[in-house]
């Protein structure tokens, strides 16, 4: 019977062809991945009759030189000899002599069929029948496979079993692995038809072990398995990467609706595997669009619009994802958060260049002491890498970037077209602010220090100053209040006092207001006053400096010229 759940071949296909297929080289990948969709007989299916003829369907076209007996086999007892012939997208087993009774039998596709694109099977495909009334339990596949070399050390082995098994059945006794004579300890787990075993430490490298799953491992019905099953695999040299931190965090919530999703792994990657295909965002099944970059340890994905409120997305970095030596992720990693209910869209919108805590046109240094960026990246265009300077990861210098990383003009593709979008997205960014008419801009001149500001639009025909006491901004209750500041020419704070003292040049919001919603359109240069407290963002023409032990709660965005950190600076993701 060629039967099928549709659905469940579409979400499956679907996942396939989000991750990529694996493929030769110098292939171009056309459509999904070949994909066993149906089998005859079915997946545990019993009572089959001893001349039946073993039929294999896929989604696509293959190649049939790929299909012959050495990539579709029959196991018994033993390998069952027969001739494969195939037919449009359906492969035929033809048993060269009618099957034993009361025998289990095995059938496997291999992942050396490919379709006529030259895209391979992900994975082994295999299931079970049975000429009896039963269904025999046994081991269909492991991972690592039977005779694999170059095995991870941090490696988890897994045995799959093709019917459910009593998970009380699969413990420590059942499931050993040995080094040589010595018994390897680790902790035996049980999900979903497939055992586990995690080694306690790492193995040792270039070492040959032995696994085994024994007759003690039972199905529910108390059948235990016909023979122990035996394998061996022999270590390599690598451990493989993991990811150690994300943002959002699994199961956060109130996720602003532009947020840029981001990974930080445990060492550093390749670049080349980290795209989307690594990197997947999605929707339910809908996968969501986007860019992804990587730089350090961090990569990120920036949806190509704002994310929908109230609403559930689950994230994947996938085991395409690579570190320097070539080993990739053991598993998928997967997490969700669910987003803001607010529909709030602020006037000015950042766009793509929102990722950045510094941006600018010429140049981004940090002249002395130990400056640091929280969440954010740093990037310079059309100015080159080496006009980035004062930063740990770049030059050896004493700023540091936490959950971030640093662009340069002169990058790899596609950085630089990414450094493009967001300077456009800067450029209207900046002639939004300026522009802004509603509600109607009320004129503010000199040193604004000392006054309490509700929302609303504020411009500048000159000069603009924080300097005699704290500007307050009052979000009257509203977290989505508003505030831009209109500057024709430079604007100064002047603090002038160590933290925490309350005299002149701070930022200070009260009544719910948040930083990201405070905008400063700055026409020349801003300068952010020693020890200042600051909040918003500068979008700035010329240039910007923060003096010495300045924080902002913000970001420092230039279109033209420089970003200047001089001594012991903060900028902190608003």
């Amino acid at each position: 019977m060629l039967t099928k759940k549709i659905s469940q071949f579409l979400i499956l296909a679907g996942v396939l062809l989000f991750a990529g297929c694996k493929k030769d080289t110098f292939k171009e990948e056309a459509g999904l991945c070949p994909l066993v969709v149906a089998t005859d007989p079915e997946n545990n299916q019993t009572g089959v009759a001893l001349n039946q003829e073993i039929i294999i369907t896929f989604n696509k076209e293959m190649d049939p030189t790929t299909i012959s007996n050495k990539s579709i086999t029959l196991e018994g007892p033993a390998e069952i000899v027969g001739t494969v012939s195939y037919s449009g997208i359906t492969a035929t087993f033809t048993p060269g002599a009618p099957l034993a009774t009361s025998t289990t039998f095995t059938g496997r596709v291999k992942t050396s069929v490919k379709d006529v694109q030259g895209n391979a099977l992900q994975e082994e495909f295999s299931w079970t029948f049975s000429t009896s009334a039963t269904i025999t339990p046994m081991v269909l596949s492991t991972d690592p496979l039977n005779n694999s070399t170059g095995v991870l050390l941090n490696k988890t082995l897994s045995a799959k079993f093709n019917v459910a098994m009593n998970p009380s059945t699969i413990n420590g006794n059942t499931f050993t692995l040995n080094d040589g004579g010595t018994a390897v300890a680790g902790a035996v787990s049980y999900s979903g038809n497939n055992a586990y075993f995690n080694p306690n430490v790492d193995l040792n490298l270039n070492t040959l072990y032995t696994a085994t799953i024994t007759t003690g491992a039972e199905n529910v019905a108390g059948d235990g398995i016909t023979n122990d099953y035996i394998w061996t695999f022999t270590t390599g040299t690598q451990t493989s990467p993991t990811v150690v931190s994300t943002n959002p965090a699994n199961n956060g919530t109130n996720v602003p609706l532009n947020k840029v999703i981001s990974v930080q792994f445990n060492e550093p990657m390749d670049p080349a595997t980290i795209d989307g295909s690594s990197f997947l965002l999605m929707d339910g099944t809908t996968a969501i669009t986007g860019s992804v970059a990587f730089t350090n340890l961090t990569a990120t994905f920036t949806p190509a619009s704002n994310l929908s409120p109230n609403t559930l997305y689950s994230a994947t970095i996938t085991t395409n994802a690579k570190n320097i030596a070539g080993a990739g992720l053991l598993n998928n990693h997967d997490w969700s958060f669910t987003t803001s209910n607010t529909t709030f869209n602020p006037t000015i919108n950042l766009n793509s260049v929102a990722r950045f805590g510094m941006i600018s046109g010429q140049g981004v240094s940090n002249n002395a002491g130990p400056s640091q960026i929280n969440n954010l990246d740093v990037g310079i265009y059309p100015g080159v890498r080496t006009s980035i300077t004062g930063f740990f990861s770049v030059d050896g210098g004493p700023g540091l970037i936490v959950n971030g990383g640093f662009y340069a003009a002169d990058d790899a593709a596609p950085i630089p077209a990414m450094l493009l979008q967001a300077k456009n997205d800067l450029t209207a960014a900046y002639l939004a602010a300026e522009g802004a008419i509603s509600p109607a801009p009320a004129t503010v001149s000199g040193d604004i220090g000392g006054q309490t500001l509700p929302p609303g639009i504020y411009k500048s025909t000159s000069t603009l100053s924080i300097q005699s006491g704290n500007l307050t901004l009052d979000g009257q209750g509203n977290p989505n209040a508003e505030w831009i500041f209109q500057i024709q020419s430079d604007l100064t704070t002047v603090g002038g006092a160590p933290f925490p003292s309350p005299a002149g040049g701070n930022v200070i919001l009260i009544g719910g207001a948040q930083a990201k919603n405070v905008t400063w359109q700055v026409g020349s240069s801003a300068t952010v006053g020693d020890y200042t407290s600051f909040k918003g963002n500068i979008l700035a023409l010329t240039t910007i400096t923060m003096n010495a032990f300045s924080q902002a709660e913000g970001r420092m965005l230039c279109s033209n010229g420089a970003v200047t950190l001089t001594s012991t600076n903060t900028i902190s993701k608003p």
